[in-house]
């Protein structure tokens, strides 16, 4: 199935055609069509936002679209950053920025309530509108200080449950078998075939 990732994400890219090697799906990134804009993401939840992106693009190219919309969740700060992952500190990709915020936030927080997650939902739609979308989330805590250089966005204070680790301390393999993203889009990938 040859299907368009609905974002210009390079990280995002490489991460989701590792997750989909073994489904045989041709993923192929929003950079190949430039004349496609970006979708805004008004959605209140990440399924909302997954699937505004995916009818957006399938509908743009005429091709299948896979979107996924994820965020950090922090218990201590109610659930957000949330769907505001992404531009927290006002500026929307500004992953240091977005970082350093959070850790600001809770800098107070006792190491025992410093619990947060990552959540990804993951859509795919068809040019006709057919949809299908799925969840999938990881649970960790948040460390005082960022550790670490692989990964991106909050993967630096990210550690898993049952790990020392942070996510930006893992290799990509290592991380795509736990993370939100792989769980969603292994979880989205068999149903890929249901919309063909």
């Amino acid at each position: 199935m040859r299907a368009v990732l609905a974002t210009r994400n390079a990280h995002k890219v490489e991460e989701v055609r590792r997750i989909l090697a073994p489904y045989d799906v041709d993923l192929v990134s929003l950079d190949e069509f430039p004349h496609v804009g970006d979708v805004a993401e008004t959605g209140a939840t990440f399924a909302d936002n997954a699937l505004l992106k995916a009818h957006a693009v399938a509908a743009a190219t005429g091709l299948p679209s896979l979107a996924d919309d994820s965020g950090l969740t922090v218990a201590a700060l109610n659930g957000m950053p949330g769907v505001l992952s992404a531009r927290w500190s006002g500026r929307h990709g500004d992953d240091a920025t977005n970082l350093q915020l959070v850790l600001d936030q809770i800098a107070d927080v006792p190491d025992e309530r410093r619990m947060a997650a990552f959540v990804c939902a993951a859509a795919a739609v068809t040019p006709s509108g057919r949809e299908v979308v799925v969840e999938g989330r990881f649970d960790g805590v948040l460390v005082r200080a960022p550790r670490g250089a692989n990964g991106f966005g909050y993967d630096p204070i990210f550690v898993p449950l049952g790990e020392r680790r942070t996510t930006a301390e893992m290799s990509a393999d290592e991380k795509d078998a736990i993370s939100h993203r792989g769980k969603a889009f292994r979880a989205l990938a068999p149903r890929l075939r249901d919309l063909a």
